[in-house]
C-alpha cells in the first residue's frame, strides 16, 4: 500500500497564482521558443489527397478513418473526479495478464518490457488491473501483435477508459467524431521535419503528457497505424530511478517543492500557426517529487515542455535547479529505454513515473501515424521523505 498522503488538494490560492503566473509568462516564452514543436501538425499542413489516395512514392494511409482533423468545437474546463487506481487491485503474480504470454523480455535492466502472445483487447477486468500494475512497475511495456488499430475506435476508447476518463487534447488533431483520441501524424512527403532541422540540431522533446492538467494522465496507450521502415522510435526515461540516483540530501531538499506546469504556451503556439484551441488553457502547481498510488515509488515530476518554474524561487534560482534536473533526465541513458515500433504494436506506459520523447530520425518522407488514448489519473501528490 502506498504511504499516507501529505497533501491531496492544492489550495485555491495556489491554483489562482498558477493561472496568473502562466498568463504573464506566455507571450514572452512563446517568442523565445519554450514550447518546441517538432511534431505539431495542422489542417492546412496535412496533405489529405496524398494521405487518402497515396502518392507516386508512398501508399495511402492504412487507416484513413484515423487521419487527423481539427474540428473547432469548444469544450468546458475538465471536471475534477475521484480516481480509482486499478493497479492496487491487481494480483502481483499477473495470472490473468501473462498466463498466455509466449515471451516476456525486459528492454533494459531497470526500464521497460516487451510482451508477445497475449491480446490486450481480450483481457477481463482482473487482467486489466494487472496491466496497470505491470506498467507501473516496468514503467513502459511494448505489446506486439495487437489488434487495437483494427478495432472500432469507440471499442479501443472503451478499453482505455477503464483506467480513467480519456483526456481531450486542447490542440491536437483527432479522428472525425472522436476528440478523445490524440493523433501523432506526419504524412507521407511531409517536409516539416526537414524544415525543422534547418534551424535545430535535434528533435528531442522530453515531456510527460499534458502535465499542466490538474489530473494528468496515468496508464497511457499509444498504437501504431503506419510507420517508417526504420526509425521514429520513442525513448522513455524512468523518473523513479532518476529520483533514486540523487543523493539523500538532494532528494530531501526537493521534497516540499512545487512547480508550475502550464498549457498556455502550447495553446498560444497552436493558435499562432493557425490551428485550434478546444478550451481555455490552464496551469497547475504540482509537487516536484510525486508518489505512485499503487507502488508507493517516488519519482521526479518535472519536464522542460510544460514545467515553467519552481514556486517560491526567484527566476534565476528556479532556472538553475530545473536545468540541473532536466540535464539529469536527458543524460541518464542508464535509466532510459528506447522502444522500436512495428506493425501491431501497442506501447503502454505510466505517465506518472516516466518522461518520453519521440525520435525524428527517418528520411525518405515516409508516413508516421499513431493514436494515443490518454486516461486521466489522480492529482499528483507527495508523501514524506524517506532516507535510504
Amino acid at each position: 500500500m502506498a504511504p499516507a498522503l501529505v497533501e491531496t488538494v492544492a489550495s485555491v490560492a495556489d491554483s489562482n497564482a498558477a493561472e496568473i503566473e502562466a498568463k504573464r509568462r506566455t507571450e514572452q516564452e512563446r517568442k523565445t521558443g519554450v514550447y518546441k514543436e517538432a511534431f505539431a501538425g495542422t489542417a492546412t499542413g496535412t496533405k489529405y489527397e496524398g494521405e487518402l489516395k497515396g502518392t507516386a512514392k508512398h501508399p495511402p494511409a492504412t487507416y484513413p478513418h484515423y487521419l487527423p482533423y481539427w474540428e473547432d468545437d469548444k469544450y468546458p474546463p475538465l471536471e475534477p473526479f475521484e480516481h480509482h487506481e486499478h493497479g492496487k487491485d491487481a494480483d502481483p503474480t499477473f495470472p490473468n495478464l501473462l498466463a498466455g504470454a509466449t515471451s516476456v523480455k525486459d528492454v533494459t535492466a531497470n526500464t521497460g518490457a516487451e510482451v508477445r502472445g497475449i491480446q490486450l483487447s481480450k483481457l477481463d477486468k482482473a487482467g486489466q488491473d494487472e496491466l496497470a500494475l505491470l506498467v507501473a512497475q516496468k514503467k513502459v511495456v511494448a505489446f506486439r501483435d495487437q489488434d487495437f488499430a483494427d478495432l472500432p475506435i469507440q471499442q479501443a476508447l472503451d478499453f482505455a477508459q477503464y483506467y480513467g476518463p480519456s483526456h481531450i487534447h486542447q490542440a491536437s488533431g483527432a479522428p472525425k467524431g472522436f476528440p478523445r483520441v490524440h493523433l501523432v501524424h506526419r504524412g507521407a512527403e511531409d517536409t516539416t521535419a526537414t524544415d525543422y532541422f534547418k534551424e535545430h540540431t535535434n528533435s528531442t522533446t522530453w515531456h510527460s503528457d499534458v502535465s499542466f492538467e490538474m489530473q494528468p494522465p496515468g496508464t497511457t496507450f499509444l498504437y501504431l497505424l503506419d510507420g517508417p521502415t526504420a526509425g521514429g522510435d520513442t525513448v522513455f526515461s524512468n523518473m523513479a530511478v532518476a529520483y533514486r540516483r540523487l543523493s539523500p540530501e538532494f532528494q530531501q531538499r526537493l521534497h516540499g517543492l512545487k512547480a508550475l506546469h502550464s498549457g498556455h504556451e502550447q495553446a498560444a503556439n497552436a493558435l499562432a500557426r493557425g490551428s485550434i484551441c478546444r478550451r481555455e488553457p490552464v496551469a497547475n502547481v504540482h509537487p516536484i517529487v510525486r508518489t505512485h498510488p499503487a507502488t508507493g515509488e517516488k519519482a521526479l515530476y518535472i519536464n522542460p515542455q510544460f514545467t515553467r518554474r519552481i514556486v517560491g524561487f526567484k527566476k534565476e534560482e528556479s532556472d538553475y535547479l530545473l536545468k540541473f534536473l532536466y540535464d539529469h533526465i536527458a543524460y541518464g541513458t542508464d535509466f532510459q529505454a528506447r522502444l522500436k515500433w512495428e506493425k501491431g504494436t501497442v506501447i503502454v506506459w505510466d505517465n506518472r513515473v516516466t518522461a518520453h520523447t519521440a525520435i525524428l530520425d527517418w528520411e525518405g518522407l515516409e508516413r508516421r501515424h499513431l493514436a494515443r488514448l490518454t486516461p486521466q489519473a489522480e492529482r499528483p501528490f507527495e508523501t514524506p521523505f524517506e532516507s535510504n
